[in-house]
């Protein structure tokens, strides 16, 4: 039952992934503070229609749920500028830059790793939709720190040494199909747009390697002038990917660097961009444990899988970074 015998170490405990439950986004009814309609917050919590793989994931709800305390951390982290500067229309947008830093405080506060709750099955409600509930305070400040449309719960089931199975939750975030912010995003480009030190040509180089055109994607296509998982060719459906992402780049040269950059189609352009694969240095891909069972038999790859046509040379020191900061482990 295991997705390809995965294994996870938390806190120095290994896990084995038994298979994940993907993207449940988090519904404007179930946040309690950030709310943007008029609806009060409602506890439960939909998880998918009432169908069999539903059962066989969920197979028991009596079963321990977590989640840990540093991906807490670095939920808040990634939506403080939402926080700050409000995309949604929330009923309390003028009181929640100061709320951010309260649910912070309160954060660090805790002091286990691995905060536990518990949730029962809405067997009451009739009809196709599955929801769950908890009394747990954990629960309960998930959904006052949440922020609604923009939040999505992924779950993994995993069984630890003692045969015992568990359901480990994360919290992600998606801008509408952007990662960043888009006042983030606004913000990078309008400093490269303001440095003095570049002209007018260079300013538009760099511009246009955040999304991987002009010369950056030039440059990149001589190195890897196709996808090397799917091998397709075809420039039109190729997109210039970052391993190191633009934003995170530390001089310009890294961000027009062609070795910091490999050629994909678009699906594995979204699965690397977003951390769900990786490669080591061998060639060899790295799986994260957030995709299904499902969803790996319908892309077709498995873990460690080699891949001869990965341009790696010259690539490690982006790929390690990749690994050690992007890839959701």
């Amino acid at each position: 039952m295991s997705v390809n015998n995965q294994k996870i170490q938390i806190n120095g405990d290994e896990f084995e992934v038994l298979d994940a439950k993907e993207k449940m986004t988090v519904p404007d009814c179930w946040v309690m503070k950030n709310k943007i309609g008029t609806a009060h917050g409602e506890a439960k919590f939909y998880v998918g229609h009432a169908k069999k793989e539903l059962f066989e994931f969920f197979d028991d709800f009596t079963r321990t749920c977590f989640v840990l305390k540093s991906d807490l951390k670095k939920y808040l982290e990634e939506v403080k500028t939402e926080y700050e500067n409000p995309e949604q229309q929330y009923r309390n947008k003028e009181k929640m830059e100061h709320e951010w830093k309260d649910y912070s405080d309160k954060l660090e506060l805790l002091q286990e790793y691995m905060l536990k709750f518990n949730i029962s099955y809405q067997d009451h409600l009739k009809g196709p939709r599955a929801y769950i509930n908890s009394k747990d305070e954990i629960y309960k400040f998930i959904r006052i720190i949440s922020l609604p449309n923009i939040t999505y719960f992924s779950v993994l089931k995993l069984k630890n040494s003692d045969d015992e199975i568990v359901y480990y939750w994360k919290l992600f975030v998606d801008y509408f199909g952007e990662e960043e912010h888009p006042l983030a995003i606004k913000e990078e480009l309008e400093e490269v747009e303001g440095d003095v030190t570049l002209d007018a040509e260079e300013k538009k180089t760099i511009v246009r390697a955040r999304i991987g055109q002009g010369e950056y994607r030039r440059n990149l296509l001589e190195q890897c002038p196709f996808c090397p998982i799917t091998m397709v060719s075809d420039d039109r459906i190729l997109i210039a990917s970052h391993i190191k992402p633009w934003a995170k780049c530390d001089t310009k040269e890294e961000r027009l660097d062609p070795k910091n950059g490999f050629m994909f189609t678009p699906t594995f352009d979204f699965l690397f961009d977003r951390g769900y694969i990786s490669f080591r240095n061998d060639k060899s891909i790295l799986i994260s444990p957030w995709l299904s069972r499902m969803t790996l038999s319908k892309l077709g790859i498995s873990p460690n899988k080699n891949y001869p046509a990965l341009p790696s040379e010259g690539r490690e020191k982006y790929l390690e970074y990749h690994r050690d900061k992007i890839f959701n482990k």
